[in-house]
């Protein structure tokens, strides 16, 4: 099954569809992005579509309702757990100003004083 993102105001993610890979195979059987944004605008009436892929394969994360379509990166970003965190743009996820404890106790974050805090019971 291929993924797609439908895509609304500001390049928002509102909704996740999944196609048949035989809706994207061209007269040569080959997987074409196009044939399934072109089976899902006939289908649902909306153009805006772009393939996303679970394993990552292409544009970067597997898109999720809320993320955000960068074009020019051609990334599909989640939305900014806080602010304080940073995008990295090798692993394309948000990055903590202070790593996670590596204790094997459980945290949370703290965003005013952008610190990791223990949970305890």
């Amino acid at each position: 099954m291929a993924t797609f993102a439908k895509l609304g105001l500001n390049n928002k993610v509102i909704e996740v569809l999944s196609v048949h890979n035989n809706e994207l195979l061209d007269s040569n059987g080959v997987e074409q992005e196009v044939n399934g944004i072109d089976f899902l605008t006939k289908l649902t009436g909306y153009p805006v579509w772009k393939q996303t892929s679970y394993n990552n394969n292409i544009r970067k994360n597997h898109a999720g309702i809320g993320y955000t379509y960068d074009e020019d990166k051609d990334a599909f970003i989640a939305p900014q757990p806080y602010p304080s965190w940073t995008l990295n743009e090798t692993t394309w996820t948000w990055d903590a100003p202070i790593a996670y404890p590596d204790d094997d106790k459980i945290y949370e974050w703290d965003e005013p004083t952008t610190n990791w805090v223990e949970v305890t019971n």
